[in-house]
């Protein structure tokens, strides 16, 4: 017998009748405050749910929770062709907390909130932290303070019920523990949103993950997406968003699911969602939000997939018996349980003893994340016992070594280290430059265990710790407050200060009509080359608003194919090696990447072209000796590819083809020269 939900379905398709999306209590009821300091700008559900109601007529089916709420912010979804991994959706978004970006002059759908930044360093603790960050960075802070009028953060301002969300941050993606779709974009397509041009986003492809059982002892909501990372690699999730299902959400906290969004970038996906449920009820009560609370109670199958909609691809994660995680070393996919890491550390020889242990940053720095750390120290302490390793908190307001902000002094930079940490990266140098650093990625409660114990040959499930009186003891698993008891503490207003690096930009060149002819490679790139490869973050995240000095830290990370070294590589026109940026700033031209290029955040590199091989194939014989051609730019178009005339420096020459992905409103971002250009056009 069909499932009962399969049989609703059924019976609603046979007669031409799906959930109304404008259910008289939505419309009754849908104008409510954005947030608790927003009071007089408001969320439209009613217009939300009348673009919904229009597309469910032409689609004629089930919709996901993702539809759900994509759909309702379409430009015209009269004319919106759908087709998922096809179609590109023109999109009005509701909110855009955009790091080094202002809102001044934007236009309001339906409202408009500020923007922010971050740029905190982690050297000597938090109060001279926090101001040598004022001092250092006064003049963004001033022009962000002037072109804002208060700050405010994602989740417990922002966040909300089925709003679409875009930031200039790979980070945003964590407003999907409200059941929003909240994606982070590169600068260019901030400043497009906030321009008030529709926003496209190619149709995405949605990744259904099932989630049965509950979550027990010393398993995470952390290990949840160290799995799923397993399962799907770096880059198992492009092009697509995932979306998680019940019934095993529930057992999930709302902090959970922010550390489960979080973490889905690294595995390319576009952004993550989570169906409402009593756990996204309790925060948003908490942070003052209970019109929105009250709204989703009666009308809970707008929150929700429909019954009989599909999925992309599924994947179902049994959380009863999922083990605690840790992943790495040098990049996030690399899971296996804690049980297992010792072993398999001894037959890699990778260094057993544990250097530091962190815990922290916008992943994992949750009053219930940082409690239950703090239950383990406890146990330690009660046996007097002290941490083997060093032992690192860093709260959310700053990033910390969780991107490269880290003055560390304990080690010299190319020794060979271990570090675990409760971030959601691990690349090569990612936490503080070494290449020698092992980085482990895990939940904070077993970064401190890990710590106390010194070693990753420690699993909590099984093995005892030795207390000072000489008597062994077992922890036991953790427990903490879903939220804090009291209030949430605004902290302090240290967002009015008065704070350099601006650059006024000037225009790029217009397209001129020729093919690119004869272009000097700069670099030809080995194996990944992720943001941080392209665009290390510590200490250049004050340069944000300084395209000139930002530059200086162009593909530093990037590993040559000439020599295997990172920023280092051999100027075609002074035949001397250096590094990369002075190199490119000499012949100022474009580089060649090797599979998985990637972008993300608000840091950027302009250039010619970037040429990157798809893994499955064999990689074509392009040196960085060679000249490049690319030719059929006058027939630019979507889905026809490109020449690339490969020329030798013997004389020979082969011809290869480009794919790409521009589509028609990015190819006359190209025409005009920047998307910032086109936009200026626009508005002429």
């Amino acid at each position: 017998m069909a499932p009962y939900g399969l049989l609703v379905t059924r019976l609603q398709k046979a007669l031409g009748v799906w959930p109304q999306s404008c259910a008289s209590v939505l419309c009754q009821r849908a104008k409510m405050a954005t947030s608790y300091f927003e009071a007089n700008e408001y969320i439209h559900y009613d217009l939300l749910e009348k673009n919904i109601n229009i597309v469910r007529k032409q689609l004629n089916r089930p919709l996901i929770l993702l539809e759900k709420i994509v759909y309702g912010h379409l430009d015209d979804p009269a004319s919106q062709e759908i087709e998922q991994g096809e179609t590109y959706l023109w999109l009005r978004w509701t909110a855009w907390p955009c790091c080094s970006s202002s809102a001044v002059g934007c236009p309001r759908w339906p409202y408009r909130p500020p923007s922010s930044d971050h740029l905190i360093d982690v050297h000597l603790g938090d109060e001279k932290d926090l101001h040598r960050a004022k001092d250092i960075n006064q003049e963004v802070y001033n022009f962000l303070a002037t072109a804002c009028v208060k700050y405010g953060i994602i989740l417990e301002n922002y966040a909300y019920l089925r709003v679409l969300l875009i930031g200039s941050d790979s980070h945003i993606p964590n407003g999907g523990s409200l059941g929003g779709i909240c994606i982070g974009v590169g600068g260019a397509d901030a400043v497009e949103i906030m321009t008030g041009i529709p926003w496209e986003l190619k149709c995405p492809k949605v990744i259904g993950m099932k989630l049965t059982g509950s979550l027990f002892s010393w398993t995470s909501p952390k290990d949840v997406i160290l799995k799923v990372a397993g399962i799907l690699m770096v880059k198992g999730g492009t092009g697509a968003i995932m979306e998680y299902h019940r019934p095993g959400v529930d057992s999930v906290s709302c902090a959970g699911m922010v550390t489960i969004c979080n973490i889905g970038a690294e595995i390319g996906a576009t952004t993550s969602v989570f169906p409402y449920n009593h756990r996204m009820k309790k925060y948003l009560s908490k942070t003052s939000r209970a019109d929105i609370v009250n709204l989703a109670d009666d009308s809970k199958d707008h929150w929700a997939p429909d019954p009989g909609c599909h999925y992309d691809q599924l994947i179902e994660i049994n959380l009863s018996e999922l083990k605690p995680h840790i992943n790495g070393p040098f990049t996030p996919d690399q899971a296996r349980p804690v049980a297992e890491v010792g072993k398999v550390a001894e037959k890699e020889e990778w260094p057993l003893d544990l250097q530091v242990g962190l815990i922290g940053s916008c992943n994992n720095s949750s009053y219930e994340d940082l409690e239950r750390s703090a239950a383990v120290a406890k146990q330690a302490l009660a046996h007097d016992l002290k941490c083997k390793s060093q032992f690192t908190v860093v709260p959310a307001n700053a990033c910390g070594p969780c991107i490269g902000h880290w003055g560390r002094k304990d080690i010299q930079k190319g020794k060979k280290n271990t570090i675990v940490t409760s971030y959601n990266r691990n690349f090569t140098g990612h936490s503080d430059t070494n290449p020698e650093t092992h980085a482990f990625v895990t939940s904070p409660e077993i970064v401190t265990v890990l710590a106390i114990a010194g070693t990753l040959k420690f699993n909590p499930e099984t093995d005892y710790l030795l207390g000072k009186d000489g008597k062994k003891f077992k922890l036991e698993a953790p427990d903490a407050d879903e939220l804090p008891q009291a209030e949430f503490d605004p902290g302090q207003d240290t967002y009015h200060p008065t704070s350099q690096h601006l650059q006024l930009l000037e225009p790029f060149d217009r397209w001129d009509g020729k093919d690119l002819e004869d272009l000097q490679i700069l670099i030809k790139v080995k194996g990944k080359c992720t943001t941080d490869h392209m665009s290390p973050a510590d200490p250049w995240l004050k340069f944000c608003g300084h395209l000139d000095n930002i530059s200086n830290n162009l593909l530093i990370g990037a590993v040559n194919t000439e020599n295997s070294q990172a920023n280092s590589l051999c100027s075609a026109v002074t035949q001397e090696f250096g590094p990369v940026p002075d190199t490119a700033r000499y012949c100022k031209k474009h580089g060649i990447g090797d599979k998985n290029y990637g972008e993300s955040s608000n840091r950027e590199h302009a250039c010619n072209a970037r040429l990157c091989q798809d893994p499955r194939e064999q990689p074509e014989e392009v040196h960085p000796v060679d000249k490049l051609t690319i030719q059929g730019l006058k027939d630019f178009a979507p889905g026809k590819p490109l020449k690339c005339v490969i020329k030798h420096p013997d004389g020979t020459q082969e011809t290869i083809h480009l794919n790409h992905t521009f589509d028609d409103m990015q190819i006359k971002w190209f025409h005009a020269g920047s998307a910032l250009n086109r936009m200026k056009e626009l508005q002429q």
